[in-house]
């Protein structure tokens, strides 16, 4: 077996993060094509997550990451675009960016939304010039009947954190470490 060179593991690290942002609209996609991804996430979560639609009408506002992609093997990086909404009329773009060093390999593609549910969460998130994602987040896992539990809408917490649509093979999804950037799409 052979050690990785500091060269070879920059390069691997480029690599992955270079794929992190393949196929999820870097470049390619303007405001129009942002806003046609949010609305089919916002309404694949109404139909497949019950209770979701509690929390966007409880919620001061959302942010919406319709496809973020994650690579790594060794060092590693996620990025995705979307879109802040207030009363279901989008405000704002964003990006997320995660970079990783680690015991990790393969690749994957998620979704998440983050509902504040606080006019102060989300006047913290509006006002950072980046912002990432703190302990004040509680996060809700669906079951596998795809259901949020009534403790997630009553929870009472600023920020609630869903991640759903995993595809790919990477040990879990985590928003820990993704800083949120505003963005002119």
């Amino acid at each position: 077996m052979t050690l990785l060179s500091r060269r070879s593991l920059i390069v691997t690290g480029t690599a992955s993060l270079g794929l992190a942002a393949c196929g999820n609209g870097v470049g390619g996609t303007g405001a129009a094509a942002l806003d046609a991804r949010v609305d089919a996430t916002r309404d694949f979560l109404a139909s497949r997550f019950p209770g979701t639609q509690d929390l966007m009408t409880k919620a001061a506002g959302v942010l919406y990451m319709p496809l973020m992609t994650e690579a790594g093997f060794g060092f590693g990086g996620a990025f995705g675009r979307g879109a802040l909404r207030i009363k279901d009329v989008t405000v704002d773009y964003y990006t997320a960016a995660e970079a990783s060093f680690g015991f990790q390999i393969g690749a994957q593609q998620y979704a998440h939304a983050l509902f504040f549910m606080t006019e102060q969460a989300l006047a913290a998130f509006r006002a950072a010039d980046g912002w990432a994602l703190g302990a004040d987040a509680r996060y809700a896992l669906p079951d596998g009947g795809g259901a949020i539990g009534a403790e997630t809408t009553t929870s009472g917490a600023p920020i609630i954190a869903l991640v759903f649509g995993q595809s790919g093979f990477i040990a879990g999804a985590s928003l820990a470490g993704i800083k949120y950037t505003r963005i002119i799409p």
